[in-house]
């Protein structure tokens, strides 16, 4: 279940839940190889200059977009999940961003679902249930 997210300019916050029988590495990996992959298709289609800025001489892959060490926080208490939930959702309003004056007006997050209960992705659950 995915219960908040921000995209930013250069990282991604999200707060998720791990299904039952799979493991939290395996899953993070999988996506980060997914995206990766459609970041890179995006670019190749549309002929992106950007793309050649991810292009590293790996002896496993050609392109990077991922750090390979991404963090990962357990949310154990109520308090921890609303402190991490403010945080990322006030990222963009943050004055090295200055992506939004609102957190709810910033398009790339979940902060729009928490403030009029509409999720425009179609993948967000409400962590009140």
């Amino acid at each position: 279940m995915v219960y908040a997210f921000v995209i930013m300019p250069n990282h991604i916050h999200m707060i998720w839940q791990i299904q039952d029988g799979y493991k939290q590495a395996h899953v993070q990996q999988r996506l980060m190889k997914f995206t990766a992959q459609q970041f890179k298709f995006k670019l190749a289609d549309s002929n992106d200059p950007h793309l050649a800025s991810f292009r590293v001489g790996a002896k496993d892959r050609e392109y990077q977009f991922w750090e390979r060490n991404a963090l990962s926080i357990d949310l154990w208490t109520p308090d921890v999940f609303t402190q991490k939930l403010d945080y990322i959702h006030n990222n963009p309003l943050q004055d090295k961003w200055k992506l939004s004056e609102y957190p709810e007006d910033y398009k790339y997050s979940s902060a729009g679902f928490y403030h009029t209960g509409h999720d425009g992705f179609g993948l967000l659950t409400h962590y009140m249930g």
